[in-house]
């Protein structure tokens, strides 16, 4: 056993002290891992099988690479949630709605947002009770949600301010055809179109406080909502536009039914078998990440992204091309996706893992396969008597999402058939 087999993973820092920092131990843990998975392919060349120190030298760099990524992840979405209000300056309507929802917050003194939205003829207070989150912090909700929430960043996001978005969708564009100069022109069909139909669900939070905290000028009250609500709601997100059933949430695209890609039609998902029950083929396993993308329309394909989870994308890292040259690639500068044979990856962990006809890769352009409907408007209910001594603040907010074409995702599925 020689001294390069024995080598550790590389060193992680716990907190790395800039994104440079995090991205340099990524790189440096990336390319660590490249030499130790090629020389475990060289020994399964030369003797039909590796070494296990080999192995689990590479099974503990590529730990340490999805590390890494994951430290220099958390410091981007960091650096990219912005100043609350957007650094702005406010109009004085702003900032009266901004000091009249701090005064409820803090004291439960409702009176000046009641007079601000009398004047406003607003319908700010439901059946439930509560007040609209000023702009500045509905929007900032709003910005660290498309952050946090992997598939909200690649699909197509409209606001709206009722229940329901219906949106037409035409299946097949104008007839046309060639004619003689002089010909008879007959009558082209008409475009059929389908009516889609995506509904606001309602999404809560519950943050909780001591009454010292509100009575703390020093501090910022919204920002703490906003800091408390949106990982919550960032998670509950991720996992509806992934899988959720549609009932009291969104409708994930893996929730739709799923067919052969050769039998695809509208309604329906498409996906590719790796032909083998839980795992990739043992030879040439990159090549249903190929097919997967080339079923596409070429207009989809080039704006399609990766969406896995970590684990999967941890196994996928080793894979060759027949050039020798690895399909998985690290982001070229520091803010960039990944890449897998040139197409982003994005990192989704409520994607499953790779088990027995499982869906857990999809390819596809979600900007136009994936739509997000977002009510306008956060609401805040402060209840200071439910759990006494803490003051709790129910907030929420209408989110509805679904399949808009279901021709733009394909989806691998680890099975047989």
């Amino acid at each position: 056993m020689d001294n390069q087999s024995m080598t550790a993973a590389p060193e992680i820092k716990a907190v790395p002290d800039t994104i440079a920092d995090a991205f340099d131990g990524f790189m440096g843990a990336f390319e660590a891992f490249k030499d130790a998975n090629d020389k475990r392919l060289d020994e399964i060349e030369k003797k039909l099988t590796s070494d296990v120190v080999t192995r689990d030298k590479v099974d503990r760099i590529n730990k340490a690479v999805d590390e890494q990524k994951k430290a220099l992840d958390q410091l981007v979405i960091k650096k990219a949630r912005p100043v609350l209000g957007g650094g702005g300056a406010l109009g004085l309507d702003q900032m009266e709605h901004k000091a009249a929802f701090e005064t409820y917050i803090r004291r439960g003194d409702d009176s000046g947002l009641r007079v601000l939205e009398e004047k406003a003829f607003s319908t700010a207070t439901g059946s439930d009770g509560g007040y609209l989150v000023p702009n500045e912090t509905d929007s900032e909700i709003g910005r660290r949600l498309s952050v946090a929430s992997p598939i909200r960043s690649l699909a197509t996001v409209r606001q709206v301010s009722g229940h329901v978005l219906k949106k037409p969708f035409a299946l097949a564009g104008l007839s046309t055809g060639w004619v003689a100069e002089t010909g008879a022109r007959t009558e082209t069909a008409t475009p059929s179109l389908a009516e889609l139909s995506f509904e606001t669900m309602e999404l809560y939070a519950m943050p909780a406080a001591t009454q010292g905290l509100l009575d703390d000028n020093a501090v910022d009250i919204e920002s703490w909502i906003a800091s408390e609500v949106d990982i919550a709601f960032a998670e509950q997100e991720g996992t509806a536009f992934v899988s959720g059933n549609g009932t009291n949430r969104p409708r994930g695209f893996l929730a739709y039914t799923n067919v052969a890609n050769a039998s695809w039609s509208w309604g329906n998902i498409g996906y590719l078998a790796t032909g083998v029950s839980g795992a990739f083929a043992a030879s040439g396993p990159g090549d249903i990440l190929i097919d997967a993308a080339y079923a596409l329309k070429a207009g989809h394909r080039q704006n399609a992204s990766y969406v896995m989870n970590r684990t999967t994308q941890a196994a996928i890292r080793k894979f060759k091309d027949s050039q020798g040259n690895y399909l998985w690639q690290a982001p070229s500068a520091i803010g960039q996706p990944a890449t897998l044979m040139g197409f982003p990856v994005t990192e989704a962990e409520d994607m499953p893992d790779v088990g027995s006809n499982a869906f857990s890769i999809a390819v596809g352009d979600f900007r136009a396969g994936y739509l997000v409907v977002d009510r306008t408007g956060v609401r805040v209910l402060r209840d200071p008597y439910s759990a006494k001594p803490y003051v709790l603040f129910y907030t929420t907010k209408r989110v509805g999402g679904g399949v808009q074409n279901f021709e733009a995702i394909k989806l691998v599925k680890f099975g047989v058939s």
